[in-house]
């Protein structure tokens, strides 16, 4: 943060801000908008994409900025940035292909569009920002083989949880501790929860039904670990992960024997959560170390006594740090969490009631289906389907509650980019599905 910011001030005296595009202008993106337009010198966001104008114009109105065009050609989007000017759009490719924007932040949460918009960027050579944990966990891999190949970076946020869990994860392990879990921090889990169900609460913050029930069915939690998996190489240690529910604030140094040991030490570490703990917020590391020295040094700097060390960060500022995430892609060449291989966990689709042969799943946070965590290899041995490309697909029978949804069940939506990369991302790490 502290090399961060000054590099931010540098380009701001110089006049040359870093320039942001946005795409998606719905509660988060208009919240991330804010930020840049009000607390980040050295930053702009020149140019916003939405479907419906007037949530776009509305993202510039609420950031303070009123003098802004709309735009649909990409001659004139291009000039209007370079005489520093700012543009809506209705067609989110030219953003994706404009040279002179540096980062296109992603805040849509949707898969089939955002993977086709991604691509794009990545290929015009655009670094990608991510605010879309569905479209990383799903197809993130295959993504960042493109963004290596066109000298881009592709990254998930510095604010949400799997941004927050690697910037611990990277210092604990720059301090000389070994990582064994990574964790998330939650306050409800209830697979059954529904768009009907979260109406209220989703009023009453102003935001998306579909979302809020995502946060509470425990997709989005499955969405973040799997991240943060294929970012770290680590694993799960059961379908679902285990993700102990504690009485409402339990400290956290209270919940470290939750886990099995055995899962924690004898691979790569696991990813994983914990319902009701205190802080309420953020996300936890447990970590190891093995010279008795170092843990006599851990005991007495009041780190803990050991065989596991916590560390812990009490919140995950969400908006507030996307602009450190641009800057780090664009000043920096770093990305805050990114796939380091082929997927190591994915998301799969499970039934959130007894669905019948016919129907048509909806999307996520919907009433079909919620997502949980399962080995990348189990996946592709079981045929699971994603739960970030189960939308749109027709079921050929029908699927009980609870159970996993497979690709022998489904019809697939035909034509869908994502299901192509999908395709290429097996290939490419060569899994058999």
């Amino acid at each position: 943060m502290i090399i961060v910011d000054t590099a931010l001030a540098k380009r701001h005296a110089e006049n040359n801000p870093v320039r942001v595009a946005l795409i998606g202008a719905g509660f988060m993106g208009r919240a991330a908008a804010l930020q840049i337009a009000q607390s980040v010198p050295g930053m702009k966001v020149v140019a916003i994409y939405n479907r419906t104008l007037e949530k776009a114009k509305k993202a510039y109105q609420e950031a303070g900025i009123e003098e802004f065009e709309v735009v649909s050609s990409q001659t004139v989007l291009e000039d209007r940035i370079s005489r520093g000017k700012y543009s809506v759009t209705e067609d989110p490719f030219l953003l994706a292909r404009a040279g002179n924007i540096d980062v296109l932040l992603e805040v849509t949460g949707a898969v089939e569009f955002s993977a086709k918009v991604v691509f794009e960027a990545i290929q015009h050579k655009k670094h990608v920002v991510l605010m879309n944990a569905e479209l990383d966990g799903t197809i993130g891999a295959i993504l960042k083989v493109h963004a290596d190949k066109a000298g881009v970076i592709i990254t998930n946020v510095d604010g949400d949880q799997p941004g927050v869990e690697m910037n611990l994860y990277r210092y604990v392990k720059t301090i000389g501790l070994k990582p064994v879990l990574c964790g998330n921090i939650k306050g409800l889990q209830d697979h059954y929860r529904n768009p009907t169900t979260q109406q209220s609460y989703a009023k009453q913050w102003a935001q998306n039904a579909h979302m809020v029930t995502s946060f509470a069915d425990g997709t989005k939690i499955s969405f973040e670990q799997a991240v943060v998996a294929n970012a770290t190489g680590m694993t799960i240690g059961q379908r679902g992960m285990y993700g102990p529910t504690v009485p409402a604030g339990t400290p956290l140094q209270d919940i470290i024997d939750k886990y099995p040991m055995e899962a924690l030490t004898s691979g790569p570490g696991i990813v994983d959560y914990v319902v009701g703990a205190s802080p309420p917020a953020g996300i936890f590391i447990l970590a190891t170390h093995d010279d008795p020295r170092q843990r006599h040094f851990l005991k007495l700097y009041k780190v803990g006594d050991g065989p596991l060390y916590l560390f812990y960060t009490p919140y995950h500022n969400c908006h507030f740090e996307v602009p450190i995430t641009c800057a780090r892609a664009a000043l920096f060449h770093d990305a805050a969490i990114t796939p380091i291989g082929g997927p190591a966990v994915e998301v799969v689709a499970t039934a959130k009631m007894n669905l019948k042969a016919g129907e048509t799943i909806d999307g996520i946070g919907g009433y079909h289906s919620y997502g949980q965590c399962e080995t990348a290899d189990v996946t592709a041995a079981q045929m699971l389907l994603p739960m970030g490309l189960a939308e749109g697909c027709i079921l050929k029978r029908d699927i009980p509650m609870d159970q996993v949804i497979t690709y022998a069940d489904v019809t697939l939506p035909e034509g869908r980019f994502s299901d192509k990369l999908r395709q290429e991302q097996n290939e490419y790490f060569k899994v058999t599905v």
